[in-house]
């Protein structure tokens, strides 16, 4: 996602044991759609940014989304959250998805959106130094090297180019992101325990858009003005970013170990390279491919750490 938000933390779900019942094939396509669908969010960011602000952009895309959830919470039923669990979703829901994408669309205003996915993929790097730090988990010489090499990686990108020592205050941005869906993947386990990962999701959604109603009226004026490519990239990450892929994403929960599938999302930010290449034309900076390759080393070490 759009982060988009990634949730690469394993969690150990109740629904997470294989069933034999499912073809292999049906799992594995669905993990291809999570992957494909989360990276390109990123090239929907920089296309939707061509009419929208960043928080006009964050409200009507998670809007859409909202509505399709909605759709499908009714078709199958969904109950509703215990009221006592609303103050933490509605947290949870301000974090990881108003502010995240707030942040993030701002930051890609000058951030390419293939730098912007490996910036965000450094989300592993940071949950693990606040699992260590607040949660007292145990992280090894190994998974402190990836961590270091995270944030190597976010510092090399951070350099606006190749000639000179210049911060970008859009890589800065695109941290703050990444802390907010850090924050966010790191205290949705115990929900994710409770009501399941599409079910928790749909919930934190909503709470999310509700907290960006404030700009409704100024996102729903602008529309007529935006151009048309614009507003469909925004139903395009309602859809299937936002709705189509998180429903997947439970799917795939559902029938493979989460720590197993988490491993697979570290190649979003590669994909995110590769589609911004073919549709945007973006071609980064020698040191915003190192930058990211390190970044990338560093999730690696993380995960096999674990």
């Amino acid at each position: 996602m759009q982060r988009i938000h990634i949730p690469t933390n394993p969690i150990h779900l109740p629904t997470s044991k294989p069933k034999r019942t499912v073809s292999r094939q049906w799992v594995w396509g669905a993990l291809g759609l999570v992957l494909l669908f989360w990276a390109s969010s990123f090239v929907g960011i920089a296309i939707g940014l061509e009419g929208y602000s960043p928080v006009q952009l964050a409200f009507l895309r998670y809007f859409v989304a909202s509505i399709v959830l909605l759709i499908n919470a009714v078709v199958t039923r969904m109950p509703l959250p215990n009221w006592r669990d609303l103050p933490g979703i509605f947290l949870l829901g301000a974090i990881g998805f108003s502010l995240y994408n707030v942040a993030l669309n701002a930051g890609q205003q000058t951030v390419s959106a293939g730098v912007a996915g490996f910036i965000i993929s450094a989300e592993v790097g940071v949950i693990a130094v606040l699992a260590a730090a607040f949660f007292k988990e145990h992280l090894g010489r190994i998974g402190w090297i990836g961590v270091a090499l995270c944030l190597a990686g976010v510092a090399l990108i951070s350099f606006a180019n190749e000639t000179s020592i210049q911060v970008s205050a859009g890589a800065l941005i695109i941290m703050v992101a990444t802390f907010s869906i850090s924050i966010y993947s790191l205290l949705q386990k115990r929900f994710l325990e409770k009501y399941g990962a599409l079910q928790f999701t749909t919930y934190a959604i909503w709470a999310g858009t509700i907290c960006l109603f404030p700009f409704a009226s100024d996102a729903l004026q602008t529309i007529a003005a935006a151009p048309s490519h614009a507003t469909l990239a925004v139903i395009y990450m309602g859809v299937f970013p936002g709705a189509i892929a998180y429903a997947s994403w439970s799917y795939v929960l559902a029938h493979i170990p989460a720590s197993r599938a988490g491993g697979y999302l570290t190649v979003i930010p590669v994909l995110a390279l590769a589609i911004a290449w073919a549709f945007l034309g973006e071609v980064p900076t020698l040191i915003a491919i190192m930058g990211g390759a390190v970044v990338l080393l560093g999730v690696v070490m993380i995960n096999r750490s674990r």
